[in-house]
């Protein structure tokens, strides 16, 4: 791997830079950005980027496809796609019907820029999950050898498997979140330990109102998630008008 484009540099674009050039940094890092000049130095053109060995599309769920269109052509033949993406049945879908004679990996690192910092850059038992993988079976585990060596945790399933469990996990996490944030509740000076947990998942993903609309839109199982919280809702108001 000599080479990694990424295409797209918001805060998770920049978070692949800094991991590739902390455990990879012998490999050419090359970021298109729409917002950055191009210096051949770290920001190159959407063609250069495009031509490296491996490309990373770091760009919103809804962007995925029309990046993907405009990726191919200027791909060299063996460049292999490397879908970072929050859901993966869609992403797939994608990959699968375009990318039909290009290698490709597609994985959700599950995990994001604030989370690394909280942690004080600790990657151990982080999880990346793999979906599939059209890499030869011998790149295949040399992959998943070398993010283990790392220190992540690789988990592979499927991509109908992964959009469950992310509805009923990330999803539901930001869905609290936005009606946290939304009903203007924060810390006060009596915090008990659990409400302090509650408030630091509340703060990872309050500014991600974005991914939050976009894993709605594209993952399938988020709406039953969303229609569950009501019914629960109501049980508990329920409950508690019971006399």
């Amino acid at each position: 791997m000599r080479s990694v484009g990424i295409i797209g540099y918001g805060s998770f674009g920049a978070l692949i830079e800094t991991l590739i050039r902390r455990f990879s940094p012998e490999t050419e890092v090359r970021i298109f950005s729409s917002r950055r000049v191009p210096d051949g130095e770290t920001f190159f053109s959407f063609e250069n980027a495009a031509a490296s060995d491996v490309v990373i599309p770091a760009v919103p769920i809804h962007a995925f496809e029309e990046t993907l269109k405009r990726l191919l052509p200027r791909m060299r033949p063996e460049g292999v796609i490397v879908d970072v993406a929050t859901v993966k049945v869609h992403t797939v879908e994608v990959l699968r019907r375009l990318a039909t004679d290009r290698p490709y990996v597609a994985t959700h690192p599950m995990f994001g820029p604030e989370s690394y910092v909280k942690r004080g850059n600790d990657v151990a038992g982080l999880r990346i999950v793999i979906t599939e993988s059209t890499l030869p079976k011998a790149d295949h585990l040399k992959l998943v050898g070398f993010l283990r060596a790392c220190g992540f945790s690789v988990v592979e399933m499927s991509p109908e498997a992964h959009d469950k469990h992310l509805a009923e996990t990330l999803f539901l996490t930001h869905l609290v979140g936005q009606i946290i944030v939304r009903g203007e509740f924060g810390r006060t000076e009596i915090d008990t330990v659990s409400f302090g947990y509650l408030m630091d998942a509340v703060e990872s993903v309050k500014h991600d109102t974005a991914l939050f609309q976009d894993v709605f839109r594209y993952n399938p199982y988020c709406r039953q998630v969303l229609e569950r919280f009501g019914i629960a809702e109501q049980s508990v108001q329920a409950l508690l008008e019971t006399n």
